[in-house]
């Protein structure tokens, strides 16, 4: 009888194990999926970012520096290879699309411009759809998280090598959010 008992424990065991597992490893491919879902959003950002650059260069041939800015951060975010890397490589271009967008303010002749108006519409219908998709993914990695983080799954997670995983967090862009708006009349 308690060999019994011993096997019906043991089968507990290993169903439990396997459950935990299996969950661990849905929420690590539903983040990579959900991370997946905003690749393709900047696939079309970083299509349309030399557009948008050679429709403000025939405004502001003088503005060179910002312009090569943002295509020096366009480059970069299209070499990034890990996760960890595209987050820091998409900060650094809406940083650097944030001071295209100042710019641009000072040539309304450009902002009257049919083909930067579709540009800047594109651009932000794109940006929409990339914040909607990072809301995704920052969601699928807190599910993910959570669960490696709690208790029993925390135990199997360090056999496993299951890792705490970063958020896709604003990084630069925090500080310009973070500020007053400035309303002058």
């Amino acid at each position: 009888m308690s060999a019994i008992v011993g096997i019906v424990i043991v089968v507990l065991l290993v169903i439990m194990v396997i459950s935990l597992y299996n969950s661990m490893v849905k929420l690590r491919n539903n983040r990579e999926n959900a991370f997946a879902d905003i690749d393709v959003q900047l696939r079309q950002r970083h299509d349309l970012i030399p557009q948008l650059v050679e429709a403000v260069r025939g405004y502001a041939n003088h503005e060179s520096s910002t312009l090569q800015a943002v295509v020096e951060a366009r480059n970069g975010a299209m070499q990034a290879n890990s996760i960890n890397e595209k987050i820091a490589a998409e900060n650094q271009l809406s940083s650097a699309l944030q001071g295209l967008k100042i710019t641009v303010e000072r040539y309304p002749d450009l902002k009257a411009n049919q083909n930067f108006m579709h540009l800047q519409e594109e651009i932000s219908d794109i940006e929409n759809k990339l914040a909607a998709s990072r809301r995704f993914f920052n969601s699928a990695t807190k599910e993910y998280n959570n669960r490696i983080q709690t208790f029993p799954a925390n135990i199997m997670a360090g056999m496993f090598n299951f890792q705490r995983e970063t958020f896709f967090e604003l990084g630069a862009e925090r500080a310009v959010i973070s500020e007053v708006p400035k309303i002058q009349f």
